[in-house]
């Protein structure tokens, strides 16, 4: 098992910043979430972490020992990627035992190995089968159990689901979380979907342009975004976040006024409350507008209205209302359910 450390991590193609100033320590048996927008330089941090990237600055060291300069296959981690990579000659079973076959693993401990991996991951009475004839989910269990055969230091895995349709998301998410409570291996996750990183993560880091924007565990980073960035990314659907002037404890914006906040505070803020927190009130009430759409979601209804600047809110409903588009609409937001953000940096203001 293993503890990963990283001392001020950084990665710069010319003037391009990939990565800047990362720094972080994984515990061992940890399931830790990178998640951010394309771009935002979390597989370039797994990459690095791997050895298929070269770190610009700074250190990464595994239970106390530096391996920058360590090549990828003296790192003792295994990699799951997004595009499956498996060998399209190989049936199942020989993909899952061909990293054994390159380490140089004892044959006779292969098949008990192999098997061990397949049924981990419900493969079984697919050994014998190609890659072609599998669906996308299922290989997707043959790259789990490839890496799994390995018994790795660490797994990385760079958005192994991204390219499953839903249901089959949801099925091996399950799968994956499963795995690592009985694996206890310590893992990196790589994922730009919100409620992979919600559902899977021990810890999340949210990244954005390179710069870590906040570490938490998943019900921290919902419940306190460090910044609008964090609060407007994690949630489905995202924080509402209004831009308005706060004066006197009373926040006001185009069809939204709120009392009752910090009495200290004046100016520009940026207000933001969940979709879930506020609820449709019978008369006036803070948030006044009308709807501008109406969604079914089964469990519940979700009202989009349009305030300032054209901004959209939404506000979720029982499951059983029903409310047309363009007709007013009220919902209550109280302020204790509300998060203030500097206006200019986006900064949380508590």
């Amino acid at each position: 098992m293993a503890e990963i450390q990283l001392k001020s991590v950084g990665k710069r193609w010319g003037n391009f910043v990939g990565v800047k100033d990362f720094n972080l320590t994984i515990a061992d048996q940890e399931f830790l979430v990178l998640l951010g927008p394309s771009g935002c330089g979390k597989t370039t941090t797994m990459r690095m972490i791997a050895g298929l990237e070269d770190v610009t600055e700074g250190d990464i060291l595994v239970d106390g020992k530096r391996i920058n300069d360590l090549d990828p296959k003296d790192r003792d981690v295994a990699m799951v990627f997004q595009s499956y990579a498996l060998y399209p000659n190989m049936n199942v079973y020989e993909n899952i035992r061909f990293p054994l076959k390159v380490r140089g693993i004892p044959k006779d401990q292969h098949d008990e190995k192999v098997r061990r991996a397949s049924a981990m991951v419900e493969l079984d009475e697919f050994l014998h089968r190609k890659p072609a004839e599998l669906s996308g989910g299922q290989r997707q269990r043959v790259a789990l159990a490839r890496a799994i055969v390995r018994e790795p230091n660490v797994f990385l895995m760079d958005e192994p689901l991204s390219n499953l349709d839903a249901k089959l998301r949801v099925s091996t998410r399950a799968q994956i979380k499963n795995l690592s409570h009985e694996l206890k291996v310590t893992t990196i996750y790589v994922t730009h979907d919100q409620i992979e990183a919600m559902t899977l993560a021990d810890r999340v880091v949210v990244m954005s342009k390179g710069i870590v924007q906040q570490v938490g565990t998943p019900t921290d980073i919902y419940d306190r975004p460090a910044n609008a960035f964090v609060a407007g990314f994690i949630g489905s659907p995202a924080m509402n976040l209004v831009h308005g002037d706060l004066s006197g404890g009373t926040f006001t914006a185009d069809r939204l006024t709120v009392t009752g906040l910090n009495k200290d505070l004046s100016g520009r803020v940026t207000l933001g409350f969940r979709a879930e927190d506020a609820a449709i009130a019978d008369g006036s009430a803070e948030l006044n507008a009308k709807v501008y759409s109406l969604e079914l979601l089964g469990d519940a209804t979700m009202v989009t209205a349009k305030v300032a600047d054209g901004t959209l809110v939404s506000v979720k409903a029982h499951k059983d209302f029903r409310i047309k588009i363009s007709d007013p609409i009220s919902a209550s937001i109280p302020a204790d359910i509300c998060h203030l953000f500097d206006a200019e940096t986006g900064d949380r203001i508590d």
